[in-house]
């Protein structure tokens, strides 16, 4: 196959690797399995533009993207319903969408991976048109992705760190917004401190990814939550992928779901794949099944086809 890498030196832990050192090996791996690969390496600025230029080019079988959320989410979205596979080069804080897909988690197992991997059809989802691979949220997680950023961070641990503070002051300060939620023939009109909408319904038992990445259907997680003892369970619970044990948790599943948003402030934001964006006052989420390729480990292909 012929890969295009394009590598965000200020993504995640791309930012603490020699790269030229990575590049170097990179080729060699993939060379020594009968493939070809171009490597571009740019800056974060730069990284959606290098994406787009990639994407279009004729020549390639796969965009392997190295870097975090943002990175692979710009990279998926410009990949969408287009015969070219896209590869993740695991860079980033906890690489979701990547552990759902069965790509190993350091950066050489990845590449020795892709080396005899193979290509198969997996979901996206979108909210207003805007593509997004792993999670739509609102209320709590955008609240923390917000306060996270105003803080200062140079390394992945020092990300984990901010995220444990910017959790803490949430949990103290939760946000709390009315919504009426449109799923399949029900209407949910409800106060929610936070909604996630997902790309595929997470697995139980691990960190919040999807075990089947092509299962064409929305995952609804609302909480409703507002005590500081329910919203720290609600963390924990998250975090050990004990969704369902959670009392204070509503699970829903839908092709599609309309989000309207009935308080009166217009400082809510949303988060997507890690990033803020804005929060329209309505939200139609689409799951658009089979429209992305991948490529992934053969072995997890074929645990996907069994």
């Amino acid at each position: 196959m012929r890969f295009a890498a394009v590598l965000n030196r200020d993504g995640g832990t791309f930012r603490t690797t020699d790269l030229s050192a990575f590049s170097d090996k990179m080729r060699q791996t993939l060379e020594a399995a009968g493939h070809s690969v171009d490597i571009d390496i740019a800056a974060g600025k730069d990284i959606v533009a290098r994406l787009e230029k990639t994407a279009l080019r004729r020549s390639i079988d796969v965009v392997l993207a190295g870097g975090g959320d943002g990175t692979v989410s710009a990279a998926a979205a410009r990949l969408m319903n287009s015969k070219k596979a896209l590869a993740i080069l695991p860079a980033g804080t906890m690489n979701l969408f990547a552990r759902g897909l069965g790509i190993p988690q350091t950066l050489d197992a990845a590449i020795k991976s892709f080396a005899d991997g193979e290509v198969i059809a997996v979901d996206m989802a979108s909210a207003n048109g805007r593509p997004f691979v792993h999670q739509f949220s609102i209320g709590m997680h955008a609240r923390m992705v917000q306060l996270r950023q105003s803080m200062e961070f140079g390394s992945r641990l020092g990300k984990m760190r901010a995220s444990v503070r910017a959790a803490w002051a949430t949990i103290n300060n939760p946000p709390t917004m009315n919504v009426t939620l449109t799923v399949g023939e029900a209407e949910i009109v409800t106060r929610a401190t936070g909604i996630g909408i997902t790309n595929n319904l997470f697995g139980e038992g691990h960190l919040p990814y999807a075990d089947n990445p092509a299962g064409a259907v929305l995952g609804i997680y609302v909480t409703v939550a507002r005590q500081r003892s329910d919203l720290l369970r609600i963390f924990f619970d998250m975090a050990r992928g004990k969704w369902r044990d959670n009392e204070h948790v509503e699970i829903h599943q839908a092709g599609r779901a309309v989000l309207k948003i009935r308080s009166a402030s217009r400082k809510f934001r949303a988060v997507m794949d890690g990033e803020l964006a804005k929060l329209d006052r309505e939200t139609t989420i689409q799951s658009h099944p089979g429209a992305l390729n991948v490529l992934v480990p053969a072995r997890a292909a074929q645990a996907k086809a069994a």
